[in-house]
């Protein structure tokens, strides 16, 4: 696996970095729950990794409402080759539940906000057409 971590350049990335972990792992492609640790043993598997990159890149993939479904309702974490690795604590099931329930709810209340601005924009037009039609030049 080439990371940009090896290549001589600018900034490491962990969009990247998280692409290439999705194509090398079924468990990152498959969004299953990691095991603790995880960041240990992709270090010992591929060398040269950057660790912010890869803390970076773990944050992205472990916050990602896919994953923390999966972790919502998850009884066993797993190791790089999809074997169980630990068992999800029930704190940890009810942590990733919320987290997808307040996600859920910002996202009601943008649709929501959203909505309410396209009605005050809508209601704003028609007011100007008709003070055009009553007030503008006519021929």
């Amino acid at each position: 696996m080439t990371t940009p971590t090896t290549n001589p350049g600018p900034e490491p990335n962990p969009r990247q970095l998280l692409k290439e972990l999705q194509e090398r792992f079924a468990v990152f492609r498959d969004c299953q729950p990691l095991a603790i640790g995880i960041d240990k043993q992709l270090q010992a598997r591929v060398p040269g990794l950057d660790r912010k990159t890869l803390r970076v890149a773990l944050a992205m993939h472990t916050h990602a409402l896919r994953y923390l479904k999966t972790m919502s309702g998850a009884t066993d974490r797993f190791d790089l080759d999809g074997l169980p690795s630990g068992e999800v604590t029930e704190a940890h099931r009810s942590h990733a539940a919320e987290m997808v329930k307040e996600r859920r709810r910002k996202q009601a209340d943008e649709r929501k906000l959203q909505r309410e601005a396209e009605e005050q924009a809508r209601r704003t037009s028609e007011k100007l057409g008709r003070l055009v039609d009553k007030f503008g030049r006519k021929p």
